[in-house]
């Protein structure tokens, strides 16, 4: 429904500016970048921000570049009305609609009638709760059974599905989401909900015969996956329709749904690429398609579940590897993620162990960012800032770049609601690294380093001391912050170096069985070929 088909390559308002040095201001702005890989309706929500800033005087661009760039997104779309208010926002509230938008208009309606008539039985079945829920528990909700008991055609079927999409490009999100979700159920097979006491009571009163027989045809009956909707079986086109149902919970602002459906596509997209239903090319293709959807999804979720779960998302091997091919502008959003989860990750990992130490994944993530920075050919501030304290130990570099991020924040649709928590542990990644280099810091020297007066940075580095369980104390009588020693004991470095021993060792073994199997297969050619030849 969605995806490759419906992804619009946006046309950056700077190219259109009037502002004297617009490359300048927007110089980090990542629009152009992530709008390929986005259907072309969720870029109105990135629009509308950029409006919202042009208002705080934040961008170099005009409430003109926006209209023209909404109307620019619109004309493959059957949002007419919407296209038409755009149009007079541009040209002036007097200004006559052209005969062209008047045409479509009218086509829109047409066909929008013609599809409803084309699926009307269908339709009904679907608004027919009781119907649908007696159908479902007898087994006979898919589109077999409906055309054979309801008379409904295959034809009905999918011309209600492509009414859905329709309905979709009008803008109607919601009618949408719920079309799909009955599409989507006459291909799933859900588990037979259990039964109540009096439902049971009343089975017990059932003659052997019947039972034997519901018995048989429960065991036959094969139960979805419960991750892509109880779907038994997945296709490109059935994908297609799950892109669909993740775009529309998106675009309905449903995260908890949105979460569900972007599971749904991955596992989908998987599934078929281990099947070879997707070329590896197509499969890339995919995973960056979902990558730059869950930025939507990971960022509005609520706390850092959805972070963190970003984090594990774009550090699997096949997703990294999307990211340093084809889209390394996602390694912002990925720096960020691991910045604002590092504490929590860390807190976990310790608590977990049992014991004390300074956080042993967390800083097997920054380890893994480091590394993966080291292949991206993507820089920007909040990337640099990073660069510069855990690669070059640079601290003033890193202030003149935390400066930096923090407009780049303010400007970004994602990272903005993360402004002022990203800035707090930003702070407190610099105040991890400084100390961690210096056995005795001085308060006003530390406090100059956090822009912050002296007393106000005794008291922050107080309170994060105590939440933060840190090795430190505060010398008054120097007004000095005296880090404790933090050594490692042998078992917790031989823990460190054998972590991951088993997984390496078993890879090593599969690479090597392959090579093997690779070798037999060549001698096998080979001497095919030699009898061939002879």
């Amino acid at each position: 429904m969605t995806g490759a088909d419906s992804s619009y390559e946006f046309v950056t308002m700077s190219e259109t500016s009037t502002a004297s040095d617009p490359a300048q201001a927007a110089q980090w702005d990542l629009t152009a970048q992530i709008s390929p890989h986005l259907d072309l309706h969720m870029m109105f929500p990135l629009l509308e921000y950029v409006d919202s800033l042009i208002t705080a005087g934040l961008v170099p661009y005009t409430h003109g570049d926006v209209a023209a760039s909404r109307l620019a997104l619109l004309r493959p779309t059957h949002m007419v009305d919407y296209a038409m208010d755009i149009y007079r926002e541009l040209h002036g509230a007097d200004a006559a609609i052209p005969q062209e938008m008047e045409a479509q208009k009218a086509a829109v309606y047409k066909q929008q009638e013609e599809l409803r008539d084309g699926c009307i039985k269908f339709d009904e079945l679907c608004k027919n709760e009781a119907e649908k829920t007696k159908l479902i528990a007898a087994g006979q909700w898919n589109v077999q059974s409906v055309s054979e008991s309801k008379g409904i055609s295959a034809e009905a079927i999918e011309t209600y599905r492509k009414l859905a999409k329709f309905n979709y490009d009008c803008g109607d999100y919601q009618t949408a989401r719920d079309m799909l979700e009955n599409y989507l159920s006459l291909h799933a097979s859900p588990p037979k909900p259990e039964a109540d006491d009096d439902e049971d009571d009343v089975d017990d009163r059932r003659s052997s015969s019947n039972k034997e027989d519901n018995k048989s045809a429960d065991e036959n009956t094969t139960v979805g996956d419960k991750s892509m909707y109880y779907l038994t079986n997945v296709d490109p086109d059935l994908l297609q329709i799950l892109w669909g149902r993740l775009s529309c919970e998106i675009l309905v602002e449903n995260w908890e749904a949105a979460t569900v459906a972007l599971t749904a596509c991955k596992n989908a997209i998987e599934r078929l690429a281990a099947t070879n239903k997707l070329t590896p090319l197509e499969a890339l293709k995919q995973r960056t398609w979902l990558m730059h959807w869950s930025l939507f999804v990971k960022w509005n979720t609520g706390g850092s579940k959805g972070l963190e779960s970003m984090v594990e998302l774009f550090f699997t091997e096949r997703y990294l590897q999307a990211i340093t091919t084809v889209a390394p502008h996602l390694l912002r959003y990925l720096t960020a993620a691991v910045l604002l989860v590092k504490r929590r990750v860390a807190k976990q990992s310790d608590s977990a162990r049992g014991y004390n130490n300074t956080g042993l994944d967390s800083r097997r993530l920054l380890k893994d960012l480091i590394r993966t920075m080291q292949h991206c050919d993507y820089t920007d501030p909040i990337v640099e800032f990073v660069d510069c304290l855990c690669v070059k130990f640079d601290f003033d570099g890193a202030q003149e770049k935390l400066a930096e991020c923090r407009h780049l924040l303010e400007t970004d649709f994602f990272l903005c609601k993360q402004t002022a928590l990203f800035m707090e542990e930003a702070r407190v990644f610099v105040f991890e690294n400084y100390c961690r280099i210096h056995n005795k810091v001085d308060l006003s020297t530390l406090g100059q380093k956090l822009a912050m007066d002296e007393q106000a940075a005794e008291r922050w580095i107080v309170d994060l001391i105590r939440n933060a369980s840190l090795d430190a104390k505060i010398d008054t009588e120097e007004r000095c912050v005296v880090m404790g020693t933090d050594v490692r004991s042998t078992y917790e470095r031989v823990i460190d170096k054998t972590r991951d021993l088993n997984v390496r060792s078993g890879t090593l073994v599969q690479n090597m069985e392959n090579v093997l199997k690779d070798s037999r297969k060549e001698k096998v050619r080979r001497a095919r070929a030699a009898l061939e030849e002879e």
